[in-house]
Order: C-alpha cells, then structure tokens, then sequence
C-alpha cells in the first residue's frame, strides 16, 4: 500500500542521514530525511523519474544543525577495494598499478582505485565486443527490448536499496553534501527506471512502414551502433555516467564506462550491482584510471563505434581527434559560462535563492552553472546586499554534516585554479565582495567560501572562462537588448536562464538566449524526460529525454520489391 511505502522511504532515509548518530539526534535526522525525501516520494507515486530537482519554493529552508558523525569514524573512513570490471568480473590491471583516493574534506586518503592502461582498454573492448555478437546477438543486442528493460529495473531497485551507502561513498569521494549525494542515487535509479520504459518502447517501433511507389514496400530497423566508449566527468560521477549507460545499455549496445580518475569509486559499485543482478557478462565494463593512459586509448579504440563524452571543452577536443580516423561518431557535453538574467520587477529574496542556487549547487561543480548574474541596474543595490547576506548564512562544512550546503571543491588541483582565477579577477581589477577564500573554521580540506564578484568588465577571464566552483560574477544591466547582448556575449551556449514577473519579456528571452537549456524563474532544474544539451563551445547531441536512446541506435531501412514481373531495364540475352 502507499501508507508502507512511504514508511519503507522514510526508514530508508533514517538509516542514511542517522546511521552514525549514537546521541539521541535520530528524529531531528528523520525530519530532514522527511524534507529531502518528498521529491522521492512524489517521483515514485506519479513513475515520473526526476534529475537533480532543486526544493520547491514552499519547501522550508534547511535549519543548520551540527550534528555529524565522530570524528574517529571520519579519520577512518574507508572505500571498498575494487578491482576493474571487465566480462563480468573483477580484474586486477595489467601493469598492476593503483591510484590514492583522496577525502576532499580530509584531504587523507581513504582508499585506492585501479590504474587502468591500454591492455586494459583492449580486455574491455574485447568483452565487449563479444557480448554484442554472442549468439548472432541473440543475448543482448538483437534481444526484446523488454529482455533488456529487466535488467536495467533490476539495476534501479538495487541503487535504492544501496542508496545510504553509496551516497555516503559520493560525499567521501568528491565531498559533494550528503543530502545532494541522496536525491542522486533517487536520480540514477529513476534514470535506469525511465530508459527501461524506453526499451520497451523500442520493440514497438520497430518495423516502421514507409510508404513507397507501387511495386516496393519498406520498413525500418533500429538496430543499437555497437561497442560505445562512456566517458564521465566527477562533479556528479555515478549519475553522469548513468546518463550515458542506461540508454546505450537499453538500445542494446554494450559499453566501456571510463569515469573520471577524481572521483570513480561509485562508478566501481555499478559494476558490483550488474554482477549482483547476473547482467550477461561483458555488456557493461568498468576502466578506471588516469585520462592519458585509459581515455585516450578508448577514444580512439578503432573496435569503439562511437564515444559519449561529458567535460571540459578542451578535452572535448582531443577526442574528436581521437575519433577522426574510424569516423567514428561522438556526443559531447562540454562546458557552461552560463548567464541569469533578473529584472527589477522580481520578488528579490526568491530571485536572491535561486541565483545562488544555480551557482553554487554541488560546490559550483556544474557544468551548466548559472555563473555570469546579469542584474537590473533598479534593483543592483539592494539585490547584491542580499545576495551577501545569504551567500553568509550558507553552511559550508563536512558534506556528511548535518545541513551541509556547500562542502570542498574535488581536488587540491581544482582548489588552487578556482583560487588563481579569483586572484587573477582581482589583479584586473574586480572587487571580491565576498568569499574567494578558505572559511576561517576549516583548516583542512578544499574549501572556499561561496564567492561574489562585481566590477566586472566583459574582457576580464573570470566573466568568460568557465571556472567550476563556488564563484558567481555580477554585471548591471539597464535594457532588455542589452541584457540579451550580455546574455550571448559568450563562446558556451549549454543553458541560461530568467526571471521577472512578466511571462512574455521570459519567452522573449527563452527565445534570443543561444543555449541548448533555458530555465524561466528557476535554474539548475533538470528531469530524464527533457533532452540536455548545449550549442557553441558546450558541445552537439543531446542526451535524456525521449531522444536519448537514439544517441545510442542506427538505422536500416529494409526495402523490398513485391512485383512478380521482371525488372526489365536490361534486355534479356537469347536462349
């Protein structure tokens, strides 16, 4: 009945958000799980998956409790030991090597991952490819969609059950805050969910008539491209990759997942759920390593028959290169300098939450952050008073912390360029008006305080290069054209977004903004049933959404004449 599902949810969520509270603090843990639990609750009654959706408006705001686990159990966290996944099974890598894990929060390692290499790649490749042709791919590819659709539900429903502890390998991994890591294991189920409609879907349009002059008939086949190379980013390291695997896995295609070097350790716990649920071997193979000894050599593997690629635009670059010799296709999802327009007819606290929302969400890891605020002049003033005032009162702590909201960017690495871009926005002149540093209360860890700059002027680099972490730019604004011009002023086009209290001025702006993904008086919302992608710098082809599946099918037209009279173009030789 719903009345037990809900409890079985709310139980579910207990054990995530309370597993390490030995004082008392269990209902004030259930009462937040309650709050981050309710888009779960709604997705599942209404089988409407969602993606990373932010708290509706009437949600009340998170109070900042302090409750966290001991630190004993933080000193001692630890990730499983995996090996790479590959035909169904945990190899050691060929050259035998290892890379550290490091605890963002920590910055102490807590475990390794596997090193893999080219031989590696060819081992993957090779599984792969064999699980494509086994049985004249009777077994996977060439298999009833809903064959497939069986598997991938199998899959969503263990992510459910392993959801607290994946959650909580995310944040340790990439200190993303526990309660973001919880409502993306929902999204990566509701992924799975939501492809596994789509592959059954796929049976039913197969055999599409098209219609022909007399004497011809014709139908098409949807037929999965083959071995793909799934490449994936670390600011959402199971969920993006699950982007990319659950429609190549439910168009019948078999898979190489390489995730990111900086964060792979939930993408190691895939692999463990699709030999748990029997997943035929060799259909999904799982290489970690680092991008120049395992990417590379998969890019431009000549047996991969396309690559699906999220991340920066630079390395976007070098695998359309890779892919160049073979013609093998790709997909792309590159970077995000992406505006937010607000006029000076808005609520200001509403549009204050939102405009740092879609900045400093998941750290201001987000390739479509809406980092570039362009303000009506009316409201500036007040508007960025207000902004500071917020941007102080969000907690930026241990992401395992209770009301956690912005937790250490991924990397040492990632740390110091975000702190050399703020440096160098000063350097030209901007003003830092808050943030830009570590919080006085955290010695240890990549943290920097959610960070506000203005002064801007349109040639500086923090206005027009993608930065990746908690810094939001601010510019006035006095026209509608001109904040349209500002808006485009960019080599990216992944999203954009508005917001004013007047529907038509949104729709014109939804209209002249050049990006793939426009939200109108929110931003960062995101659902599997809409596509998502960019235009420009922020790459081609688009993922999610009822095209998404396509990414992953070719197809064959299947023509044939039903005449019985001969052909007679050429005349026929004598007897």
């Amino acid at each position: 009945t719903l009345k037990k599902k809900r409890k079985k949810r709310r139980a579910d969520h207990r054990a995530l958000c309370g597993s390490w509270d030995q004082n008392g603090n269990g209902a004030a843990n259930a009462k937040r799980a309650r709050r981050v639990l309710r888009l779960q609750i709604t997705e599942r009654e209404d089988s409407a998956p969602h993606l990373h959706l932010p708290p509706r408006a009437n949600q009340p705001r998170p109070t900042q409790l302090t409750t966290s686990p001991p630190p004993a159990m933080v000193a001692t966290a630890k990730i499983p030991q995996r090996q790479l996944f590959i035909d169904g099974d945990w190899r050691v890598p060929a050259l035998g090597r290892r890379l550290p894990v490091i605890n963002p929060t920590t910055e102490a390692s807590i475990g390794e991952i596997p090193a893999g290499t080219s031989e590696d790649v060819d081992a993957a490749v090779a599984a792969a490819r064999a699980a494509l042709k086994r049985n004249r791919g009777r077994d996977w590819s060439r298999a009833p969609g809903a064959v497939r659709a069986k598997y991938l539900r199998a899959i969503a429903a263990k992510m459910i059950e392993r959801k607290s502890d994946l959650a909580r390998l995310e944040a340790l991994d990439c200190g993303k805050p526990l309660d973001e890591a919880a409502w993306d294991m929902d999204d990566v189920a509701g992924c799975f969910e939501f492809f596994a409609g789509h592959a059954e879907a796929l049976d039913k349009r197969q055999n599409a008539a098209v219609a022909l002059p007399e004497n011809f008939k014709c139908h098409l086949k949807k037929e999965p491209i083959g071995v793909v190379a799934l490449i994936t980013p670390w600011n959402y390291p199971l969920l993006m990759a699950v982007w990319k695997v659950a429609p190549a896995l439910a168009a019948g295609c078999t898979a190489v997942l390489k995730p990111s070097e900086l964060a792979s350790v939930t993408c190691l716990e895939l692999g463990d759920v699709c030999k748990e649920i029997g997943l035929p071997s060799g259909v999904l193979n799982i290489v970690t390593g680092l991008g120049h000894e395992a990417g590379a050599p998969l890019s431009s593997h000549p047996d991969v028959d396309k690559v699906a690629f999220t991340g920066s635009y630079a390395t976007g670059q070098k695998i359309m290169v890779a892919a160049a010799p073979t013609v093998k296709p790709v997909t792309l999802e590159l970077g995000g300098k992406s505006p937010i327009v607000v006029f000076d007819d808005v609520d200001i606290d509403k549009a204050v939450e939102w405009t740092l929302f879609g900045c400093f969400w998941t750290n201001g890891q987000i390739c479509s952050a809406t980092s570039r605020l362009l303000i009506h002049k009316n409201i500036a003033k007040e508007f960025i008073d207000r902004m500071v005032a917020w941007s102080k009162n969000i907690k930026v702590s241990d992401p395992l912390e209770e009301g956690c909201r912005l937790g250490p960017v991924v990397s040492e690495g990632q740390y110091e360029k975000i702190k050399k871009f703020v440096a160098n926005a000063k350097s030209e002149g901007a003003t830092i008006l808050t943030g830009g540093v570590r919080p006085k209360h955290l010695e240890k860890g990549f943290f920097i305080e959610p960070t506000i700059i203005t002064d801007i002027n349109t040639s500086m680099e923090i206005w027009r290069e993608e930065v990746f972490g908690p810094v939001l730019c601010v510019k006035e604004f006095s026209t509608e054209e001109e904040a349209i011009e500002l808006a485009n002023d960019t080599h990216y086009g992944l999203a954009g977004a508005v917001i004013s209290g007047d529907r038509e001025r949104c729709q014109r702006l939804a209209e002249e903004i050049d990006a793939g993904c426009i939200w109108v008086n929110c931003s960062q919302p995101c659902f599997c049933q809409a596509p998502w992608g960019g235009n420009k710098r922020s790459g081609f082809g688009r993922e999610l959404g009822e095209g998404g599946i396509d990414n992953y099918l070719s197809i064959k037209q299947v023509t044939e004449y039903t005449s019985d009279a001969p052909w007679g173009w050429y005349k026929a030789p004598a007897n």
